[in-house]
This record gives C-alpha cells, sequence and structure tokens, in this order.
C-alpha cells in the first residue's frame, strides 16, 4: 500500500483537531486509506506542525502519531512528505504556505486564503508557477442539507431560480460572565478576525457553484459588541466586524441575500439555512435537513392582521429523504484532493477559487466602507483578474 506524507500545520486549533486530523486524516486510515483508480489505495503519513510542543505532544501520543514538530522548515525538508496543509490562523497562512510551495509541496488550504486579495492571488500565481498542485477547503458544498439542494438544482425542481435568503451566526458568548466559544483573535482585525472574511469566502463558493457567479455585492459590516473578555480574563476592545449584511447579484438575475452574525440568537432549525425561491418551487436547506415546497401544494395565505394565523406553515413543507450516505464533508474532500495529487482526478477547489473567496470579503468590506454598491471582476483560474 502507498503512503502519502502530509505536514498539517494548525492541528492544535478547534478545526485542525477535529476536523481535518480526527474526522478526516486518521479516519481515512481506519477505513484503509483513499481507494484509487485501479483499486489501489493509499494511507496518510501525518506530521503535526505548530508553536506549541506540549499540546503537540500530547496529540500525538493521544493517537499514537509519530512525527510531530515545532519546525516548519524540517517538516517541509522532508522528502516523505508530499502534501502540505495549513489551518493556522489567517494572518499566519500566506508565509506559511510560500514556504511550502517553494519546498514542492502540494498545498490544501482552508479558508480564508489570505487576508488581502493581492496575497491571494500571489499565493494562487506561485502554486501555478511552480507546478504544484493546490486546493482550498470548500467544505460546506459537502453538508448534507446543501448535497440534497443541489439534487434538487440538478433535477430542475425550481424552476428558474429567483433569490437565496441565507442566515447564519449564533451568539458568541462575550467571554465575562460565561466562557466565549470562538478563539479571542476572531474578533480582533490585527490577528486576521472578522465575520466578513471568515464567512464570505464560503459564500463565495457556495453561491458560485450552486447559483452562478458573483457579479456585485452590496453589504453592512458592524461591530455589535465593542468589548470581550478572551482566554486569560482579560477586557479587549474588539477590532474586527461581528456581523455582516450583505446582497449578492449573481449571473442570471438570482439575487441572493446572506446575513452572518456572532451577536444573533437563533431561532431557526439550524444554525445555517438557505431558503430557494424559484418559479416551480422553493426549499429551505440548513446544515442536514432540507424541506420543499412545490408549486401545485402552495396554500394561498391572505394578508390580515385583525385575524390570528390560521395557516400552520412550516407544516406545509415536505422532508427531502436522504436516498444516500452522507459522509463528513471535510473527509470527502480530503479524499478528493488525494486523489487529486496521485491520480490527477479533477478539484476545482483551487487556489484561484479561494482568492474569489477573499475578494469577495474585500470588496464587501469595501461597500460597507463606502456605503456603496461594488461589482466583482472575474478571478479566472490562471489567476488573472
Amino acid at each position: 500500500m502507498e503512503t502519502l506524507g502530509v505536514v498539517m500545520n494548525g492541528v492544535t486549533g478547534r478545526m485542525g483537531y477535529r476536523q481535518h486530523l480526527v474526522r478526516s486524516i486518521l479516519a481515512i486510515n481506519e477505513q484503509g486509506g483513499v481507494e484509487l483508480s485501479g483499486g489501489r489505495r493509499v494511507r496518510l503519513r501525518p506530521v503535526l506542525v505548530g508553536r506549541s510542543a506540549a499540546k503537540l505532544e500530547a496529540i500525538a501520543a493521544r493517537h499514537g502519531i509519530p512525527d510531530w514538530t515545532t519546525d516548519l522548515g524540517a517538516a517541509l525538508a522532508d522528502d516523505r512528505t508530499t502534501v502540505y496543509f495549513d489551518a493556522q490562523t489567517t494572518n499566519a497562512r500566506v508565509a506559511a504556505v510560500t514556504r511550502a510551495i517553494e519546498a514542492g509541496k502540494h498545498v490544501y488550504v482552508e479558508k480564508p486564503t489570505a487576508e488581502t486579495l493581492a496575497d491571494a492571488l500571489a499565493l494562487a500565481r506561485a502554486a501555478r508557477e511552480a507546478g504544484v498542485k493546490n486546493g482550498v477547503v470548500a467544505d460546506k458544498l459537502f453538508l448534507p442539507g446543501l448535497l440534497k439542494l443541489r439534487r434538487l438544482i440538478d433535477g430542475g425542481f425550481f424552476g428558474r431560480i429567483l433569490s437565496v435568503r441565507g442566515e447564519f451566526g449564533y451568539w458568541v458568548f462575550e467571554g465575562d460572565w460565561q466562557a466565549a466559544q470562538r478563539p479571542s483573535w476572531n474578533y480582533r482585525a490585527e490577528d486576521g478576525g472578522g465575520i466578513a472574511l471568515d464567512m464570505f469566502p464560503h459564500w463565495a463558493y457556495v453561491l458560485e457553484n450552486l447559483f452562478g457567479g458573483i457579479e456585485a455585492v452590496t453589504a453592512r459590516a458592524v461591530t455589535h459588541i465593542e468589548e470581550r473578555v478572551d482566554e486569560h480574563g482579560r477586557p479587549y476592545k474588539v477590532t474586527a466586524d461581528d456581523a455582516a449584511y450583505a446582497i449578492f447579484e449573481l449571473a442570471g438575475g438570482v439575487i441572493a441575500q446572506i446575513n452572518s452574525s456572532w451577536a444573533v440568537r437563533v431561532n431557526r432549525d439550524e444554525l445555517v439555512e438557505f431558503q430557494v425561491d424559484g418559479t416551480h418551487g422553493s426549499a429551505v436547506a440548513g446544515l442536514r435537513r432540507c424541506r420543499v415546497q412545490h408549486r401545485s401544494a402552495t396554500p394561498m395565505p391572505v394578508w390580515n392582521p385583525d385575524l390570528p394565523v390560521t395557516e400552520p406553515f412550516r407544516d406545509q413543507w415536505q422532508e427531502v429523504p436522504d436516498n444516500a450516505e452522507f459522509g463528513n464533508g471535510f473527509k470527502t474532500q480530503w479524499e478528493m484532493f488525494v486523489r487529486h495529487v496521485v491520480d490527477d482526478a479533477p478539484f476545482p477547489y483551487d487556489l484561484a477559487s479561494g482568492a474569489r473567496g477573499v475578494q469577495l470579503a474585500e470588496l464587501g468590506l469595501r461597500s460597507s466602507a463606502e456605503g456603496v454598491r461594488v461589482e466583482v471582476p472575474p478571478i479566472t483560474s490562471g489567476v488573472g483578474a
């Protein structure tokens, strides 16, 4: 069986550890590796990298992983490693990924790929010029709810799609009377924080892969909670946006409205939901569920504020069945990227697509700062704008 060495930088963080190491890399090995063409299989040999030797040693011991180091250069110099993966904080990503590309490693990167479009484009160009394969995590596309939504789109359920409305977020505790469930760097712009930079790259690949390319954005990014308390109990001033409200104009005339907030209390079935309305039907998709209402079963509500609501609106929607077994989306994408590296299988979510996500965040923040609608120029796979 073949073995593929993977340098994993940032596994001491929640996402890097739980989703990428445990539920992806280790889960892949537990199932016997990634199946390749011709029935071959490849196992993954993780090399853990980070700043804290104590945390790395503890994770390595917990899972029986022999290779870990705080020296990124040494890990990249090892000829037994082929792939570099980065799940660090955003402000540390560009320098590390650049080093990996220069070392000739194929690179797989969490989003956003950079803090600025210029840096994101520089990474994409560097990978292209070096001839290394590259990919960006696009996990939301592999959620069961969105996979069902994809099925509806492919089956022509909606007719002509008119609009998309998305709601994402939850209340992140301020850290004083109850510990915050997100790291404090998320709320400091100087450390690469901000919900627009965090979430707009997600909305970029979701919208362009499901509904059409984004042609313009109008956004308002705000800081609702101006002071928080960090992991050490110290108050700090919030310098990044914690909510962003945006309208995206898509190719073909579809209008998408998406609210993103870490200062909203949840009154919906799931932490993220998208409602898609079309001429022939509508759907509401979340992380796992997807419900539909066809035009033939659409009731006729009548506006009458003088009477109580008599229609059980939520009960009038039909559940979309699974009709398939949905695996962990991060693991599925890891398997795709491994096949891309070893078998040259297609992988559409490259650093150029990652740059489009950073571009959308940058233009959204510009729209907010200037109070204007901003057109989104194209970025091609050749990383030309």
